[in-house]
């Protein structure tokens, strides 16, 4: 990416990007997991605000069915449909990329996270934020890169924070083999999901496809990701102090969603980029594209973090070449 590039892609300083700023999408059919709540309810609701076929992929089909009545009523006429997707579960990734109907598909956004958790491992035996942060996306990946490669415009847009800057990458403990400790283990899985993205992007380059793979950071944001699912039985005192952190010093969730639309949607933005919020430590922000970041540079840890990652799911991508190493 030159800097000409990255300075083209950049909002101006005078200019606060919204999502009122997205072109139309009209015509595009997207997927965005963990749609059923917080960034990626409203990623989910402003892509069909803007024309978008968006499928909301939920582990929960009440919560999912919720979401999809909710976003009608404030998109009348939106094209949404609610697929079910369990990240923490290999079989239903497989089930899921199966059960594809459409002729393509050209954007999916891998929103869908836990964090912090206590303690516990994925139906296939993984730790549960590595498994589902990192594992499940690169698994729902694979299996639907056919229907990626069958659009004219194929984009992939992963989800990951701007925590990932304070990870110990240790691959001899990604799956909590050793040592768990919550807040290591989830920095972590962000980590992992740079050097996916990023990885994605040097393969397709290589392979001469037109796939263009995304990673952001969407800053401290405001959703359940602290307190439901597994956290939801920590305790009352945690959950009272956790909200009222939440309602303190972070900002709202449509403010979070920015980076996701952000590489959804910008027509120019290229392949291989990191969007995150421009403000002090990442936190808060317009939007803006960052290179300097150790995951980006480490080809080397990328490229071991993909074989390993085909081992444990056994998803293999159909490209047709692999990046020398860096």
């Amino acid at each position: 990416m030159t800097r000409d590039s990255r300075a083209a892609a950049r909002p101006s300083l005078r200019d606060r990007w919204t999502p009122d700023s997205i072109p139309d999408q009209s015509g595009r059919l997207a997927v965005v997991t963990g749609a059923n709540s917080g960034i990626g309810y409203v990623t989910a609701r402003e892509l069909a605000r803007r024309g978008a076929h968006v499928v909301l992929a939920c582990r929960n089909g009440e919560r999912g069915q919720d979401a999809v009545k909710r976003l009608r009523t404030e998109v009348p006429g939106a094209r949404v449909e609610l697929r079910l997707l369990n990240l923490a579960e290999l079989k239903s990734v497989r089930g899921f990329a199966e059960g594809w109907s459409h002729d393509r598909l050209d954007l999916l956004v891998n929103n869908a996270g836990i964090a912090m958790v206590p303690f516990s491992r994925t139906t296939d035996g993984f730790e549960s934020q590595f498994g589902v942060n990192h594992l499940g996306a690169f698994a729902l990946t694979g299996l639907l890169m056919p229907h990626l490669l069958a659009a004219s415009d194929p984009r992939v847009v992963t989800v990951s924070s701007e925590g990932q800057r304070f990870a110990r990458f240790d691959m001899a403990n990604l799956n909590a083999e050793h040592r768990y400790r919550a807040a290591f283990a989830y920095i972590q899985s962000k980590r992992a999901n740079l050097y996916f993205a990023m990885e994605l992007q040097r393969r397709a380059d290589a392979a001469g496809l037109r796939l263009r793979s995304m990673a952001v950071a969407p800053g401290l944001t405001r959703s359940n990701v602290l307190t439901g699912g597994a956290n939801s039985t920590r305790g009352r005192a945690y959950g009272i102090l956790t909200r009222l952190l939440l309602r303190i010093a972070f900002r709202p969730t449509p403010d979070g969603a920015r980076t996701s639309l952000y590489a959804s949607t910008i027509p120019d933005l290229p392949g291989g980029s990191y969007v995150v919020p421009d403000g002090p430590f990442q936190l808060r922000g317009e939007p803006t594209l960052r290179s300097r970041e150790r995951a980006i540079q480490d080809t080397a840890t990328a490229h071991r973090l993909w074989v390993l990652s085909e081992q444990l799911t056994s998803v293999h991508y159909s490209l047709p070449a692999e990046p020398p190493l860096g």
